[in-house]
């Protein structure tokens, strides 16, 4: 059943003031973010924690949903992968505070492949903190169980950004992929700094200002995995959903988080040690005793990135059914 999304999906296109401010009660202290880094990138071993005020915290349990929570199309967006990146990097879900890292494949680090004329992923993507694509029942409108993550954004604004950012975003759609039988939303957004935010409130107003971008990366997130030996992975629903349905979803993402974090329902293996919520005794933990008590790295200590597989330095082609061409040989 999706009539109560629907029905909510119906209502006008949700609007936002030209200039975003961060008001969260007072709580939150952007400026006191910084990064701890361990390791070097394109390697197993390699993290990264957020910090606040030097002590770790979770980008996933304790950045904040809303910078201004009575304005719910605009959300936190944590970057895990910059624009042109190939590494496959994301939160860990079962470390303590959920460090971002390098994926894995077979054993070994995971990197996406460039198909022409993109250099790998053409976007910012990362997820939505204090969200979470339960996998404990069949969500409405995808007639599927969630993937067990926070919810995945791609910011299609100018900025390149970096491993880590917390930037704010305004929600303006949402893909839904069938990547394996799961629900693992893709919502579409714009950084609230870039030069059209304050003109666009939706996905169909984009194509006004950045003519053919829109259908590009949806059909993206369709054939990226073929290079690889992968299918083409369909979108329910064929197109984008508005982003009053895309609002929608996040709030709901964010219920289920609630749950999550408050241990009354199966976690999953997730580890969702928190240290913005007191209240909630089950998962809090201080920020400033969180790097001993969690065995943290109490310290970054960076070392060099290793070498990328050849792979990966160079284009795949696929033709108009997304099918990749290969050179006989």
């Amino acid at each position: 059943m999706v009539s109560r999304f629907l029905a909510q999906a119906l209502l006008p296109a949700l609007a936002v003031a030209g200039t975003i401010q961060r008001r969260d009660n007072g709580t939150f202290d952007y400026d006191a973010l910084s990064l701890r880094t361990v390791g070097g990138r394109n390697t197993l071993d390699w993290r990264v924690w957020l910090e606040k005020d030097g002590h770790p915290i979770s980008f996933w349990h304790d950045v904040p949903l809303y910078p201004d929570e009575d304005n719910k199309q605009v959300v936190n967006f944590v970057v895990e992968i910059p624009r042109w990146e190939d590494a496959k990097i994301e939160i860990r879900r079962q470390e303590p505070l959920n460090p971002i890292f390098h994926d894995e494949r077979n054993g070994a680090p995971r990197f996406v492949e460039s198909v022409w004329p993109h250099k790998t992923y053409p976007f910012l993507y990362g997820s939505i903190p204090q969200t979470w694509e339960s996998p404990n029942f069949q969500h409405e409108f995808t007639g599927e169980k969630g993937d067990n993550d926070p919810i995945d954004l791609f910011d299609i604004g100018l900025d390149i950004g970096y491993v880590g950012q917390v930037k704010q975003v305004k929600l303006l759609g949402g893909l839904a992929p069938n990547d394996g039988g799961e629900t693992d939303w893709k919502m579409l957004a714009i950084d609230v700094n870039d030069p059209i935010a304050p003109l666009v409130d939706n996905y169909l107003d984009v194509e006004k200002y950045r003519p053919g971008t829109i259908q590009v990366f949806r059909d993206w997130f369709t054939y990226y995995k073929v290079a690889r030996g992968g299918d083409v992975i369909p979108i329910i629903g064929e197109t984008y959903q508005n982003a009053t349905f895309a609002t929608a979803v996040v709030q709901k993402g964010h219920e289920y988080w609630r749950d999550l974090i408050s241990g009354v329902v199966d976690s999953n293996s997730i580890n969702y040690n928190q240290t913005s919520r007191p209240d909630i005794k089950g998962s809090y933990v201080g920020s400033c005793s969180a790097t001993l008590q969690l065995g943290i790295p109490s310290k970054s200590e960076e070392k060099p990135a290793a070498a990328k597989p050849t792979q990966y330095e160079h284009w795949y082609y696929l033709d108009e059914d997304f099918a990749l061409i290969e050179v006989p040989v």
